[in-house]
C-alpha cells in the first residue's frame, strides 16, 4: 500500500487517543462492595491464577460467583491469565486470592491500562490495518479513511479504555470459536 506515513499517524491518532480516555477514572472507582468492571477484571485475573481452569466458572468459597464471576468465554479467561502472570511478576498483592478484594492503587491502574493498550497494539490495531489494506478495489484514501474510522470507533474506546470493560471482541471471537 502506497502512503504508509498516512496509515501510521491513523495508528499514532488511535493509540493517542486510547491512552488520554485511560488517564480518566473508571465505572466503580471506591466505591465497594464492587468496585465496578475495573475489579472485575482484576478479580478474573485472580481467579484465572490462583484457580484450576475446571473451577474458573464454578461456585465454590474460592469462586464466589455473585462477586464478579468469570461471565465471559474461555479466550477471555486466557487473557485474563496471561495478564495475571504478569501481575504476579510486578506485584503478588495484585492477584492474591482473597485477600486483593477490591484491590486499587495507581500503579495496578496503570498496569491494567497497559495490558489493554498491549492488547490492542499485538492483536486488534494489526487485524484493522491488515483488513484495511487488503480491501480490493478502493482507494488508498478510502482504506486510510476505514482504519481511521475503525481505529477512533468510541464504542470500543470507551469501553476498554474508559469503562474498563476489557475487550468485548475476544467474546465475539470466542462466539465463533465456540459456537461449532
Amino acid at each position: 500500500m502506497e502512503k504508509w506515513y498516512l496509515m501510521t499517524a491513523v495508528v499514532l491518532l488511535g493509540l493517542t487517543v486510547r491512552w488520554t480516555v485511560s488517564l480518566n477514572s473508571y465505572s466503580g472507582a471506591g466505591k465497594p462492595p464492587m468496585f465496578g468492571d475495573y475489579e472485575a477484571q482484576r478479580h478474573w485475573q485472580e481467579i484465572t491464577f490462583n484457580l484450576p481452569i475446571k473451577q474458573w466458572y464454578f461456585n465454590s468459597s474460592d469462586n464466589n460467583l455473585q462477586y464478579w464471576g468469570l461471565d465471559y468465554p474461555p479466550l477471555t479467561a486466557y487473557h485474563s491469565l496471561l495478564c495475571a502472570y504478569v501481575a504476579q511478576f510486578i506485584n503478588p498483592d495484585w492477584i492474591a486470592l482473597h485477600s486483593s478484594r477490591g484491590y486499587e492503587s495507581q500503579a495496578h491502574k496503570l498496569f491494567m491500562r497497559a495490558t489493554v493498550l498491549i492488547a490492542d497494539l499485538l492483536i486488534y490495531i494489526p487485524a484493522v490495518v491488515l483488513h484495511c489494506c487488503c480491501l480490493k478495489e478502493i482507494s488508498t484514501k478510502k482504506k486510510i479513511a476505514n482504519a481511521l474510522c475503525i481505529l477512533l470507533y468510541p464504542g470500543l474506546i470507551l469501553i476498554d479504555y474508559g469503562h474498563f470493560q476489557v475487550h468485548p471482541c475476544c467474546c465475539k471471537w470466542d462466539d465463533f470459536v465456540f459456537s461449532g
